[in-house]
């Protein structure tokens, strides 16, 4: 081979070599993983991750590409927050019970009856102490917080034997929880009995009155079809947990100022997104209304949701301080507070 033939050679293969840098440096993929299917008619995390997608992917030419990972594919909620911090998954729309591993404290948000509508739902996971909350999870987990969704509203009551409208119509009822210690205390605060069950024996558990009741947001009353095996809904409205909405710190960081922006943007519209989806879900005939063609439905009065109130905090607010301490009080009196403050304005 002449000179001249393997400087071209050289030249091409240098060009090759630099074209592949490049384009591996354009594409910026990241891994979200979330917990149900991708139908964004069908499920919040759907619509989040949908419309997370097209926004990215269309605000940054294809820079960044977004490849979804539903239906928990990646792994067990936990482990995936796990994946994340490592940089194995870029992205994560988990649980509070799965990020609970990584972020203990997350738990101050079980104290029940503290949200007068879901409007202040809203206001402060975007305000002051949801900036606040975010900022002591980057502190702890090294993690970037991209917002807080709305896993399906509030929770409600159901049960098979009679309707709730006051504590004392609780007294007794064997009543589902999720093994949580603010749960359990919630429901033996009211006069019943807790009773830990895994998921996916729910149904039958109710079915054959292992359990007499449960606790869960309507869509998920809904799609679990316990309108079956359940005669009661009492809208207690008592429990909001969101979605906490994570991104591995080291890949925002290697993403350009404008990137960031999309994302942020993106993410941003995303939780709105699944939040619109939540509240026409309880709406549709995948909600209330189908619900209520089985079942008696009852809205507790304010002077109702109250006597709930002053019966079940003081039991949780005494679990939060024992697992916590100091600080966990601290985090859910800011918490209280901003309730307060986004009520009264």
């Amino acid at each position: 081979m002449s000179l001249r033939t393997t400087r071209i050679a050289a030249l091409a293969l240098a060009a090759v070599l630099g074209l592949g840098t490049a384009g591996a440096e354009a594409q910026k993929v990241i891994k979200l993983h979330h917990l149900n299917n991708d139908d964004p008619y069908d499920n919040a995390t759907g619509a989040m991750a949908q419309v997370f997608k097209t926004l990215v992917e269309s605000g940054t030419n294809g820079a960044v590409t977004v490849q979804t990972f539903p239906n928990g594919q990646l792994g067990k909620d936990a482990e995936v927050v796990s994946q994340v911090r490592a940089g194995v998954v870029q992205s994560g729309i988990h649980s509070v019970g799965g990020f609970a591993s990584a972020y203990p404290l997350i738990g101050i948000l079980d104290m029940p009856f503290a949200f007068p509508h879901i409007s202040v739902v809203y206001k402060v996971f975007d305000g002051p102490f949801g900036k606040k909350l975010a900022a002591d999870i980057e502190a702890k987990t090294g993690l970037k917080v991209l917002g807080f969704g709305d896993s399906g509203g509030f929770f409600v009551f159901t049960n098979s034997k009679r309707p709730v409208k006051t504590v004392e119509d609780m007294q007794g009822l064997k009543i589902r929880t999720m093994g949580l210690d603010t749960h359990k205390a919630l429901v033996a605060a009211l006069g019943a009995q807790p009773v830990a069950i895994a998921w996916s024996e729910v149904y039958t558990a109710l079915q054959t009155g292992v359990a007499d009741g449960q606790m869960n947001p309507v869509p998920i009353v809904s799609f679990a079809n316990f309108d079956e095996v359940q005669k009661y809904l009492t809208l207690s409205n008592h429990l909001f947990t969101p979605y906490v909405w994570v991104m591995n710190r080291d890949f925002w960081d290697s993403l350009t100022p404008e990137e960031q922006q999309q994302v942020q943007w993106a993410a941003d519209a995303a939780i709105v997104a699944g939040r619109g989806l939540n509240r026409i879900i309880e709406a549709s005939d995948r909600g209330l209304p189908k619900l209520a063609q089985k079942m008696e439905i009852y809205a507790p009065s304010m002077a109702e949701r109250e006597a709930f109130r002053k019966a079940a905090q003081p039991a949780v607010r005494k679990v939060i301080v024992e697992r916590f301490g100091a600080e966990g009080e601290e985090m859910l009196d800011a918490f209280l507070a901003a309730i307060e403050e986004a009520t009264a304005n």
